[in-house]
């Protein structure tokens, strides 16, 4: 599956990081995301919830054959919890096709590891959907890498999705990295710009909605945190000036050199920051550069967990994983 160097990530749109934008206003972004070369667009079911898929279906309806679509499956969104059994898998599917305005979804991933239900299982469900041509392409979110392995055995996985940034190094210590580099499958960062903390604008100041944004819950963007974090930052700032960027930039132009088959969904609601995402494309971190980051960032201390326990506890390999 070929995509865009740099995809989009839909969520903060509609869901999640405080009220939702508006819906003319995300659909303009969307759009202008695709004029500027974006190729992949993420959602899932579960934004909003569906609100986010009705977006990205309306946003890129005119331009489907030109496009990648993701959308997830995975959570009981009547009952709560996590499912992935075979036959909710082809249930909810026709709901994300109906919302999304396509016949096929081109990457389908399983938004969390279900503990109760055999990852082969799944994979052959996927599998199945992909026989009848209504997904195109498996993908996995936040799974382990013996799970990564396990699926692959009985579908090929496309693409893994889970957290990676400047700030949270963990698929690169808990063997996740490693497997898709193994069985040639592509790696997706998300939140690649820290829930937004990476590009400089989440001062100790900024205060997090409890009720409409899940950075509330997050233990690394307590406002003390913030402050404990900010030496991060200001190596990140340093090296972003003296490039003539911004730290946004940097933080995506430094995934995009960790290996060639990573590729970021920073997601914003706003056309100016999606241009200075797109910056990255055209910055070249030299040698110097990307050492310079990490013999300093190898110093720092990176405090609280990258989301609250509840959020935690859905994460495949928790508490054992990487964190």
């Amino acid at each position: 599956m070929k995509v865009s160097a740099i995809g989009a990530g839909a969520m903060s749109i509609s869901a999640n990081y405080g009220p939702p934008a508006d819906r003319a206003q995300g659909i303009a972004t969307l759009r202008a995301a695709r004029e500027q070369g974006v190729t992949f667009f993420d959602t899932a079911e579960v934004y909003g919830p569906y609100t986010n898929e009705s977006l990205v279906g309306e946003a890129l309806a005119p331009f489907r054959d030109e496009v990648v679509i993701a959308t997830k499956f995975g959570f009981d969104l009547e009952k709560g919890g996590l499912t992935s059994r075979p036959d909710h898998i082809r249930k909810v599917v026709e709901d994300s096709l109906k919302r999304l305005r396509t016949d096929r979804i081109d990457l389908y991933y399983q938004h969390r590891v279900d503990p109760t239900v055999p990852i082969e299982d799944v994979a052959g469900a996927v599998k199945d959907l992909i026989v009848e041509g209504k997904v195109l392409h498996f993908g996995l979110s936040e799974a382990s890498a013996p799970h990564i392995r396990r699926a692959h055995a009985v579908q090929p996985v496309t693409a893994v999705q889970s957290e990676y940034a400047f700030w949270f190094r963990g698929p690169e210590g808990n063997g996740v990295l490693k497997a898709c580099e193994d069985l040639g499958i592509g790696f997706v960062p998300w939140s690649p710009l820290g829930q937004g903390y990476l590009t400089g604008k989440l001062g100790p100041d900024v205060r997090f909605d409890p009720d409409k944004d899940l950075r509330s819950q997050f233990p690394r963007l307590t406002a003390e945190n913030r402050v404990k974090n900010s030496p991060v930052l200001a190596l990140m700032q340093r090296v972003a000036t003296r490039k003539g960027t911004t730290p946004a930039a940097l933080a995506l132009a430094w995934l995009l050199a960790r290996k060639p088959f990573i590729v970021p969904i920073p997601g914003t609601r706003r056309e100016d920051h999606l241009k200075e995402n797109l910056a990255a494309l055209d910055l070249n971190l030299s040698t110097a550069d990307l050492h310079e980051l990490e013999s300093e960032y190898a110093l720092m201390t990176v405090h609280g967990l990258r989301m609250g326990e509840m959020h935690m506890q859905a994460i495949d390999g928790w508490p054992v994983s990487t964190i």
